[in-house]
């Protein structure tokens, strides 16, 4: 049986369960609850040292430790629906945008919330390794979610989609990095009507209720 290490109050665990859902895999799901360090203590560490979830054990007993690896692992196991593109050119327009939304969306996010939050004082990275908070990279972290909103409205400006003009492991990415920023605070608006369209689109999905 496959099996997902979660979080539900956690965004990138939310990507994975998106993934397994839209694909209709079933899996088994255990919960690591990151608001007490579960993910620091032994007994999980002793499952994955990297201390993150999503962590996802194949069929095969292997143990998958990020989004990306999930996502690869997963269009291999089931390729219906694609996720990850078809054609050549659609994997690398999926591949070039979900790499953008990494960076400027959810690392930007990341960025601002965990220099900043006195609950995460000392943990500004995940992983098993505790590093001070920058208070600096907060402030950028804010200004690069703005620009991160303007830059996907504009993108959606004519599209139903994010990339090659169907539904892929971009948007689901998109989608849990929009929802996300509200943690900092920043959230689409009416300045926004292309993203505020998309998203509307994406909620008529089951998947995006998980």
């Amino acid at each position: 049986m496959i099996t997902l290490y979660d979080c539900a109050t956690a965004p990138s665990p939310r990507r994975a369960r998106i993934l397994l859902a839209e694909k209709g895999v079933p899996h088994e799901t255990v919960q690591v609850d990151l608001r007490t360090s579960e993910q620091m203590g032994e007994a999980y560490r002793r499952i994955n040292p990297q201390c993150t979830v999503p962590a996802l054990r194949t069929s095969e007993g292997v143990l998958l430790t990020d989004n990306a690896a999930i996502a690869a692992w997963l269009e291999a196991y089931c390729p219906q629906p694609p996720l990850l593109g078809s054609t050549a050119l659609e994997k690398a327009d999926i591949a070039s945008w979900q790499w953008r939304i990494e960076f400027e969306g959810l690392v930007a996010i990341a960025e601002c919330l965990r220099n900043s939050s006195p609950a995460m004082a000392n943990r500004a990275l995940p992983g098993p390794v505790d590093y001070a908070q920058i208070p600096e990279l907060a402030q950028r972290g804010l200004a690069r979610v703005q620009q991160f909103f303007v830059m996907l409205n504009e993108r959606l400006d004519g599209h139903d989609f994010v990339a090659a003009d169907q539904f892929s492991v971009a948007d689901i990415t998109a989608v849990v990095a929009v929802d996300f920023a509200r943690v900092v605070k920043v959230k689409p608006g009416e300045q926004h009507p292309h993203l505020l369209r998309w998203r509307a689109a994406m909620a008529l999905r089951p998947s995006m209720a998980l």
